[in-house]
C-alpha cells in the first residue's frame, strides 16, 4: 500500500514539475526582452565615438585641407549638416530605413512606421545578431550618427564653393532620396541587397560609396573652383588635418566594432582589423609617393590612413586580420592613383578627394570583402565557388549603390541648382566663405 502511494506521489510530482517548467517557459516567452547591459553600454560608447568622428574629427580633417579663408565655413557646414541629419533621422529617416512596416511593392527599397519615433519607448528593443537585444533608443542613436557622418562626408567634394543654404537643403533632400533607401536596402530585413546576401559590415556601400559617388556628381554640377588647378593653394594646416585623422581613426572603432551590435568576438575581430588595415594603408601611400619620385608626406600618410579605414569598413567583421592588411594595401594603392592620375585626367574638382578616397576605397572594400571573407583565414571558410558567388553579389551591390547615389544626387542637385542655386558668387569665393557666409574668421 505504501509503495503504491509512493509511486502515485512520484508520478504526481513529475507531472507537477513538468507543468511548472512549461509555465515558466511560457512566462519567459511572454516577458519582454531585457537589453544586455554590457552590449548596451558598448553600443552607447560606440555611438559617442562615431559622433567624435564628425565633430571634431572630420571637421578638423577637412578644415585643415582647405585654404584658411574657408576653414570656418568648412567646419560649420559639417557641424550644421550633422545636426540637421539628426533631426531628419528622428522625424522620418529611421522610419524609412528601419521602420516596422513594409510599403507594398516598395518593401525592397524603403519601410515606414514609427514617424517621429512614435513606436519607440525606453522599453522597446532592437535585435542583435544573436539572441541578445539592446535598447531601441540606443540603436536609433547609433544609426543616426551614420546618417549624419555620411551627409557630412559628401561635403569634401564641394568645399570652398557651395552655399550654406544649398548645403542645408541638399542635406534634407539627399538623405530622403538617397541615403535612407540605400540604408534600408543593405541593412534592413526585406531590403533588396540584404536579401541577396550582400556583405556590408559597417557601411562600405551605405556610407562610403554613397558619399563618394554623390560628391563626384555634385563636383560636376558645381564646376571647378576659381583658378583650379593652377591657382589653388595647398592645405593651410596639416597639423589640423593630422589631428582630425587621429580622431577619425579612434572614432572608427565605434564605427566598425560597434556595428557588431554586441561586445563579442566579432567586435574584437572588427577592432583588430581596424588597426591593421589602417596601418597598412597609411604606410602604403607613403611608399607609393616615394616610388613615384616624391617625398613621403604627412598628407599622404593621412590619405592612406583614411583609405585603409574606408576599405576595411565593409569587411571589418567579414575578414581575417591578414585579409584586412591586404585590403588596406590595395585600397591605398588604387586611391593614390585615383587622386594623383584619374582626377587630373577627367578634370573634375573633387576638392578634398571625397570620391578619390571614399568612393574608390569603398568600391575596393565592398568587392574585396567577397574575397577576404573566404581567403586569408576569413570567417566565411567557403569554397572557391562560394567565394565567386559572394563576389558576384558584392559587385551587384556596388553597382546598385553607385547608380542609386548618382541618379538621386543628380536629381536633388539639379532641383537646388535651378531654385536657390548651388554655388556662391565669384566675389564670395575670392574673399572666402568664412566672412561672406558666416561673418567670422577662423583666424584673427
Amino acid at each position: 500500500m505504501f509503495k503504491k502511494y509512493l509511486a502515485g506521489a512520484m508520478t504526481s510530482g513529475a507531472l507537477l514539475l513538468t507543468s511548472a517548467a512549461a509555465f515558466a517557459q511560457e512566462a519567459a516567452e511572454a516577458a519582454p526582452a531585457v537589453p544586455n547591459p554590457g552590449n548596451n553600454a558598448w553600443m552607447m560608447t560606440s555611438t559617442v565615438l562615431v559622433l567624435m568622428m564628425i565633430l571634431p574629427g572630420l571637421a578638423l580633417f577637412y578644415g585643415g585641407l582647405t585654404r584658411s579663408k574657408n576653414m570656418l565655413s568648412t567646419m560649420t557646414q559639417i557641424g550644421a549638416t550633422a545636426a540637421l541629419a539628426m533631426l531628419v533621422w528622428i522625424m522620418w529617416g529611421y522610419s524609412m530605413a528601419f521602420g516596422p512596416d513594409a510599403v507594398s511593392g516598395l518593401e525592397a527599397f524603403v519601410s515606414t512606421g514609427s514617424y517621429f519615433l512614435s513606436s519607440v519607448t525606453p522599453d522597446t528593443t532592437a535585435a542583435t545578431f544573436s539572441d541578445e537585444v539592446i535598447s531601441e533608443y540606443v540603436f536609433v542613436s547609433f544609426q543616426m550618427t551614420f546618417a549624419a557622418i555620411t551627409a557630412a562626408l559628401v561635403l569634401g567634394a564641394t568645399a570652398e564653393r557651395m552655399k550654406f543654404s544649398a548645403t542645408m537643403l541638399f542635406t534634407i533632400l539627399w538623405l530622403t532620396v538617397v541615403y535612407f533607401p540605400i540604408a534600408h536596402m543593405v541593412w534592413a530585413g526585406g531590403g533588396l541587397l540584404f536579401e541577396m546576401g550582400a556583405l556590408d559590415f559597417a557601411g562600405g556601400t551605405v556610407v562610403h560609396i554613397n558619399a563618394g559617388v554623390s560628391g563626384l556628381v555634385l563636383a560636376y554640377l558645381l564646376g571647378k573652383r576659381k583658378g583650379y588647378p593652377n591657382e589653388v593653394d595647398p592645405p593651410h594646416s596639416m597639423v589640423m588635418t593630422m589631428i582630425g585623422t587621429g580622431l577619425l581613426w579612434v572614432g572608427w572603432f565605434g564605427f566598425n566594432a560597434g556595428s557588431e551590435l554586441e561586445a563579442d568576438g566579432f567586435a574584437g575581430l572588427a577592432m583588430i582589423n581596424t588597426f591593421v588595415a589602417t596601418a597598412a594603408g597609411g604606410l602604403t601611400w607613403m611608399v607609393v609617393e616615394k616610388l613615384a619620385g616624391h617625398k613621403g608626406s604627412a598628407l599622404g600618410f593621412c590619405s592612406g590612413i583614411i583609405a585603409g579605414l574606408v576599405a576595411v569598413t565593409p569587411a571589418a567583421g567579414n575578414s581575417g586580420p591578414f585579409g584586412a592588411v591586404v585590403l588596406g594595401i590595395v585600397a591605398s594603392l588604387v586611391c593614390y592613383f585615383a587622386v594623383a592620375k584619374l582626377k587630373p585626367a577627367l578634370g573634375y574638382d573633387d576638392s578634398l578627394d571625397a570620391f578619390g578616397i571614399h568612393g574608390i576605397g569603398g568600391i575596393i572594400g565592398a568587392i574585396g570583402t567577397g574575397f577576404v571573407n573566404t581567403m586569408f583565414n576569413g570567417p566565411g571558410n567557403g569554397s572557391a565557388d562560394s567565394m565567386m558567388a559572394q563576389v558576384t553579389i558584392q559587385v551587384i551591390a556596388v553597382a546598385v549603390a553607385i547608380a542609386w547615389a548618382a541618379i538621386g544626387t543628380l536629381i536633388v542637385g539639379l532641383i537646388i541648382k535651378y531654385t536657390i542655386g548651388l554655388r556662391v558668387s565669384e566675389e564670395t569665393e575670392v574673399s572666402g566663405l568664412d566672412i561672406a557666409e558666416h561673418g567670422e574668421r577662423a583666424y584673427n
